[in-house]
């Protein structure tokens, strides 16, 4: 038994347990500084763990994929309350960067091994 998840699958999870237990979707507004919230912690593990800045000497590291799971519930909150089809919406999106940068990143020489 596979324990994929769908984004559709995901938006329909996260949409049923806001209604069961969060009770209702913050307003639109409210879940953007959520958002800005949840990627300004991923941003401090990031630059942590994968840059220059260090631990403060009481800080416990915290969970770069709970932190990613959080950016990502509350992005699907925005979703849901806005009537976006996030299925839909990764796929023309992939399209349109497809079509845009077909080769640009191929011919970029900063991308290129040394």
């Amino acid at each position: 038994m596979t324990n994929e998840l769908t984004i559709s699958d995901a938006q329909r999870t996260v949409d049923q347990w806001i209604k069961s237990i969060g009770v209702r979707y913050f307003s639109e507004l409210t879940n953007l500084a959520q958002l800005v919230e949840e990627v300004g912690e991923l941003s401090r593990i990031m630059s942590r763990q994968f840059g220059e800045q260090s631990f403060k000497p009481n800080e416990s590291p915290s969970d770069l994929s709970d932190e990613l799971a959080d950016v990502m519930f509350v992005l699907i909150c925005i979703a849901n309350q806005t009537g976006v089809d996030l299925t839909s919406a990764l796929q023309k999106n992939l399209e349109k960067k497809t079509e845009r940068d077909g080769n640009r990143h191929q011919n970029n020489p900063k991308l290129k091994d040394n």
